[in-house]
Order: structure tokens, then sequence, then C-alpha cells
């Protein structure tokens, strides 16, 4: 069995070709990317089969979902695939100029204390400024 395919079988997602698809163009992404930017990678696809494909991930916590400072949803790949679990959560810095989104792996989202009765199942850290090439 491929890599690929463990990951959907582990996260509980049955393997299909558009699945398979999708989850390389995640895989392959330096960066989280938008419904928009997957279907022009995977041109084969139409937008819908990739936008239910994303749906599912979401649901089988497979992707985090981020706005990208602008109001767009951006995708990445969980690389810890343990469900309900904060523990792959990290901030992002997105760039006002240039519009691209980083991964800010290496840092650590603060914790925050909520009420009682609360539950935290995600978090969406998003730092705004200008990255190291537009300040240039």
């Amino acid at each position: 069995m491929i890599q690929e395919e463990k990951i959907l079988e582990d996260a509980g997602v049955r393997v299909t070709a558009n699945r398979m698809l999708v989850l390389r163009a995640l895989l392959a992404a330096h960066a989280p990317v938008s419904l928009i930017e997957l279907e022009t990678e995977l041109q084969t696809l139409e937008r819908s089969s990739i936008s239910r494909t994303l749906t599912l991930f979401a649901d089988h916590d497979l992707v985090h979902l981020l706005e990208d400072g602008r109001g767009i949803t951006k995708y990445e790949l969980c690389h810890s695939h343990d469900h309900h679990e904060l523990n792959d959560e990290h901030p992002h810095f997105y760039c006002e100029k240039c519009h691209r989104v980083f991964c800010l792996d290496s840092e650590v989202i603060p914790q925050v204390s909520v009420p009682d009765g609360f539950d935290v199942h995600s978090v969406n850290f998003m730092l705004k400024g200008l990255c190291r090439d537009c300040r240039q």
C-alpha cells in the first residue's frame, strides 16, 4: 500500500482516484492552498468534486481550514492525524502585499483559557503584515 492510501485509510476515508489526486496536491503544497488554487492545479477535476473532497477531509481531521486574511478559506494537510487534538495547530502569517500565506510551524499558538462548558476543536491564529520579500 502506498503512503497516500494509508493516510486515507487511517482516517477512515475510502480511497478513490479523486481523493488521491486532492491528497497528493495537498502533500505537494508548500503552504495552505485555496479551492481555486487546487482547481488550477487539478484541472481534470471539477470544483464541486474538489470541494466535496475537502469537506470530507475536514470532517475526518485530515485538513486544517484557515482564513487567509482576505476572507478566503485555505486548506492545509494535518500532519499529526491525531483526531480532535490541537497539537498540529500552528500560527500562520498573511502578507498584505503579495497575499501569500506562510506556515510558522516552529511557533506555538499561545494557550487561551476558555470558560467552563466550552469545547475548543480548532484554532485559527493569523498574523498579518509584510513578508521578508515585500519589506525590501
